[in-house]
């Protein structure tokens, strides 16, 4: 059997309630599965971990399928540990661990590395080796090894349950109302500004050129969107551009957000923006004339949505 080397992990505790699995986006079914951890971990006086996973696994087992990211490994710690959970171990994914068998996985690293006493999982949750492992595997591994294991049923959005895979779908069809909905909370980008072409400032519409923090992270639709950002520590009300800008016959995508009634410099400065809804499609107007235009008729569109309230962001 493979030995794990967990360099540089914290000290964990010798009996814990663990939930463990990639958790990109932190959605609301995580959500509940790390409500029923923190439950079970309180009624039994253990400590909740949870042990996830960087880079995504696909990125290790099969790269040309590995999916764009909804959360950053930043990011996904923290919303974990704003959760309320006691400790999040991030475990380092390699080829050596791909190649655990399931009972390998749950002896050599959840008994022997975190102290493993109840295990909390989805009803879908697959692990070990091409994830031959399911939650009866882990329930059968528990009665003979002697830990609990609770199966959280799914939850459920509309007449389907809520995954990572149905939220990328939603955000890449621009659907970012619906996507708010299966995450809890808009979905975010974030980044750093930096100089781009100048023509939103020619326009009349400076706008702050994003430099994603992560290249991995997936964008929404090509559009506009009605956005909230975050910058010189106060949110503002913002347009978002992703995509080309066919008017001036450029292809190359861009992500650039356009701050209401902002004044001031924002080079170099970190931006986060949240999604609140889409306005439109990326459209190449004949003259830029007609683009200024529509422009002025996608502030007085965001501004109406965000007075009526009818945006993801609340």
């Amino acid at each position: 059997m493979t030995q794990l080397a967990l360099p540089g992990r914290p000290l964990l505790p010798k009996s814990a309630a663990i939930t463990v699995g990639t958790f990109d986006g932190v959605h609301r079914g995580h959500q509940t599965v790390l409500r029923q951890l923190s439950r079970i971990a309180l009624e039994r006086d253990l400590k909740s971990v949870v042990v996830t996973f960087e880079p995504h696994p696909l990125r290790i087992v099969r790269p040309e399928a590995a999916p764009r990211r909804l959360c950053t490994a930043a990011e996904k710690v923290e919303l974990l540990k704003a959760a309320g959970i006691d400790q999040v171990a991030v475990v380092p994914f390699t080829a050596a661990l791909a190649a655990f068998s399931p009972r390998d996985f749950v002896e050599n690293v959840l008994l022997k590395h975190f102290g493993l006493q109840h295990l909390v999982v989805g009803y879908d949750h697959g692990f070990g080796k091409d994830r031959s492992g399911d939650a009866a595997t882990l329930q059968s591994l528990g009665a003979e090894l002697g830990y609990g294991v609770t199966i959280v049923p799914p939850t459920d959005y509309g007449d389907l349950p809520i995954s990572t895979t149905r939220i990328r779908t939603l955000l890449t069809e621009g659907n970012v109302i619906p996507a708010a909905d299966a995450l809890g909370r808009p979905y975010g980008l974030a980044g750093v500004v930096v100089k781009g072409a100048g023509r939103g400032r020619q326009l009349g519409f400076p706008t702050a050129n994003l430099e994603l923090d992560d290249p991995e992270k997936l964008l929404p639709a090509q559009g506009i969107y009605a956005v909230r950002a975050w910058a010189e520590g106060r949110a503002w009300r913002a347009l978002l551009h992703v995509g080309p800008s066919p008017t001036f016959g450029s292809t190359a995508p861009t992500v650039e957000v356009y701050l209401l009634d902002f004044q001031g410099d924002l080079y170099g400065c970190a931006l986060n923006v949240e999604l609140c809804a889409r306005i439109r499609d990326v459209t190449a107007f004949p003259t830029v004339s007609e683009l200024i235009e529509a422009m002025h008729s996608d502030v007085r569109v965001a501004q109406e949505l965000f007075e009526s309230g009818t945006v993801a962001c609340r």
